[in-house]
């Protein structure tokens, strides 16, 4: 399989493989520790313009009950109104509002809501490559990484530690990883 990385043959509709794709994220634990986790299930479309990367536009929906840690009581947890609250906001939405070139990078700047709240971000994204896989799509690959802070989203639920400091750290690191199959 042969991976190219020119601009113009981005041009056209993708539609993100969630299969292979992760949408990731870690954030500060107790002070001292990282956990990790992921969103198991979103969907989202990028319209690429690989000649003017500015007019292309990216939109996703994550489903908020797919987050998971890989511990039940603290996914329960985050899933519950102490933070993502998610039987009454069920998804995480992200629409983007402009790309610009950042080197041989770019900057996905975009609104994303979480917990009814929605704030910009911008995410640094980087462009894997694209090639045609063994069934013949088309796929392009890209990473990316952002950094909010959830209370801004209105994520505040907090424990105190007899040692100071807090339980639940305020920034959230976010990594993308994705894969998009190019439409017919």
């Amino acid at each position: 399989m042969t991976v190219t990385t020119t601009t113009t043959q981005l041009t056209g509709t993708w539609t993100i493989d969630a299969a292979h794709s992760r949408l990731g994220f870690s954030v500060r634990h107790a002070g001292i520790a990282t956990v990790r986790g992921s969103f198991a299930g979103f969907e989202g479309q990028l319209v690429l313009d690989g000649t003017n990367p500015a007019n292309s536009t990216a939109t996703a929906t994550i489903d908020a009950t797919s987050f998971t840690t890989g511990n039940e009581q603290r996914d329960g947890h985050v899933k519950s109104p102490d933070f993502l609250d998610v039987e009454k906001y069920p998804t995480l939405t992200f629409a983007s509002t402009e790309v610009r070139p950042d080197g041989e990078d770019y900057v996905l700047v975009g609104d994303l809501t979480i917990h009814g709240v929605t704030q910009p971000v911008e995410i640094k994204v980087e462009v894997e490559g694209q090639a045609v896989d063994p069934f013949g799509n088309t796929r392009v690959g890209f990473s990316g990484e952002t950094q909010i802070n959830r209370k801004d989203f209105g994520l505040t639920w907090n424990a105190a530690l007899e040692t100071g400091g807090l339980l639940v750290g305020e920034k959230v690191k976010i990594t993308l990883d994705i894969s998009a199959i190019k439409a017919a």
